[in-house]
């Protein structure tokens, strides 16, 4: 199995990420089984405690799917305790300074790399390594997502992005769109304007980039304009197909 960093760095693969809101195993496995890049358990905004997303890492396993979790903010113990849990990843909230982006860079890695505390006893048996060795095995391996969502992250995106060990970097619409005070206005000229400074810098500093597609219409966009990975909402799908599935009935 190729570790979801590694793709990121030494090919040109597109690829999914399904965002996790539901606490469910049940949901996860079925997203891994149907060939998800990676899902994102999603700490910040959905109903998941740490019981729930040990069971959703645990539910890829025998898959290609990378279990990311997004904490809900950038701190060292928020982040030992989910890759103790046997995460592959971690998504950054609100990096808005370069410094933020070596707190994050550095709460992944153990010292002298980083202040990550050493404690994986769940995560080496997901990882089928022994204790001892799962740093070995896996600290290289681990993806570190920052995302950008206010004007501060916009303004110093050139330094963001010249800190070492960033994985992927996402222009988060809906946050961004609420900071500049444009909600929900994704067509807007000063958030398409910042959008693009976002993915210039990315490109200049060669780090792949990935955002939310709601539809084919939307991933195709991203893909044209260099984005790499492509990102959905479990309880979106759900909605959506639901409502399909009433239009059916309707006609």
């Amino acid at each position: 199995m190729a570790h979801m960093k590694y793709r990121l760095h030494h090919s040109t693969d597109r690829m999914t990420m399904h965002i996790c809101t539901i606490p469910s195993a049940t949901v996860t496995q079925a997203l891994a089984a149907a060939g998800a890049d990676s899902i994102i358990i999603d700490m910040e905004h959905g109903a998941i405690g740490y019981a729930e997303a040990h069971a959703m890492i645990a539910a890829t396993a025998g898959t290609n799917c990378a279990p990311l979790v997004r904490i809900a903010e950038t701190d060292a113990r928020l982040v030992k305790r989910v890759l103790d849990l046997g995460a592959e990843g971690i998504v950054f909230p609100l990096i808005r300074t370069a410094e933020d982006a070596r707190r994050a860079v550095a709460s992944i890695r153990y010292p002298p790399n980083g202040n990550r505390g050493f404690g994986p006893f769940i995560a080496h048996s997901h990882w089928g390594t022994a204790l001892t060795e799962y740093p070995a095995k896996m600290e290289d391996n681990l993806t570190c997502c920052l995302l950008v969502e206010t004007a501060d992250a916009v303004a110093n995106i050139d330094e963001i992005c010249a800190v070492e060990g960033i994985d992927l970097l996402v222009p988060a619409m809906f946050d961004l769109s609420t900071d500049l005070g444009l909600m929900g206005q994704f067509d807007h000229p000063d958030l398409l304007a910042a959008m693009g400074k976002v993915e210039a810098a990315a490109k200049a500093a060669n780090i792949p980039l990935g955002n939310a597609a709601l539809n084919e219409t939307q991933a195709r966009s991203l893909f044209d304009r260099g984005y790499r990975v492509i990102a959905g909402f479990d309880v979106l799908w759900l909605r959506e197909k639901t409502t399909q599935a009433q239009a059916w009935c309707a006609n």
